[in-house]
């Protein structure tokens, strides 16, 4: 498979030039080296690949990585890679890298690159949210939970926004807190509860800001990145999509997602 590198945009609105970057790293702790597993006959990483490639809008896809293993690998299956910085505290430090030497786009989208089922149409919408709305620095994904153990883990981060689309907090922890618990609540139309996906669209701008700045607050309190934007003041806009794919964190995550690519 061949890198694609568009010289027309195939959509987009108001001139903007995005480019979509997946940050991969080796040293993943829950589940060691998930970059390079292939029960599938595939790396993970190369599904996180192909999903990106399905996307319209991007003018390019890359894995910004500072694994050899990784880039080698990438390299193979015929997409784009490149190293950086073995020091980078964080995938968003990665991306912003690639960034700085791309003056020329103004949309950078962040695919974390344990996200192998995401449409190529819900990265474009989150694309579209900062095209469309000027006021918005960075744009992100959330999806309904239904069940109330998703709802309670604290590895499936949840996200609260406005009737605008402007998300107002995300934690690990259930929010909104009910008081008075109903499973009705999980039915809700429109839902009550909403689970982040991880991927994020930025504004070159505030991108290069956010990798500048020192850890907020919250976000050392929950570990959480995101948080440094909504502390540093910054309008992160929230598209709401239906998806019942899951990132892949744990083993179970893993054997899960082998499933799905047999039986679908």
């Amino acid at each position: 498979m061949q890198e694609r590198e568009r010289t027309t945009r195939k959509g987009g609105h108001k001139g903007c030039r995005s480019y979509l970057v997946i940050p991969a790293r080796l040293a993943s702790t829950r589940l060691p080296r998930k970059m390079l597993l292939r029960e599938t006959g595939k790396p993970l990483v190369q599904h996180t690949y192909e999903s990106a490639l399905q996307a319209n809008h991007p003018l390019g896809v890359c894995v910004a990585t500072d694994s050899e293993e990784i880039f080698q690998a990438v390299q193979a299956f015929g997409g784009q890679a490149r190293m950086t910085d073995p020091a980078a505290a964080s995938g968003t430090d990665r991306v912003a890298e690639i960034a700085r030497s791309m003056p020329e786009i103004d949309l950078f989208v962040n695919l974390q690159g344990d996200e192998p089922e995401l449409a190529g149409s819900a990265i474009d919408l989150a694309i579209e949210l900062l095209e469309r709305n000027p006021a918005g620095h960075m744009a992100t994904l959330a999806t309904p939970i239904r069940r109330r153990g998703q709802l309670e883990d604290p590895a499936s981060v949840k996200v609260v926004f406005d009737g605008q689309g402007r998300a107002m907090y995300f934690s690990r922890a259930p929010i909104p807190y009910s008081r008075e618990w109903s499973d009705g609540l999980l039915k809700a139309e429109p839902a009550v509860f909403y689970q982040h996906i991880g991927l994020y669209v930025y504004r070159r701008e505030v991108l290069l800001d956010l990798a500048c700045r020192t850890p907020s607050r919250l976000e050392l309190v929950e570990r959480l990145e995101q948080l440094r934007a909504l502390e540093a003041g910054y309008t992160i806009l929230v598209g709401v999509i239906d998806y019942h794919g899951s990132g892949i964190d744990t083993p179970e995550d893993y054997r899960a997602f082998v499933e799905r690519c047999r039986t679908g």
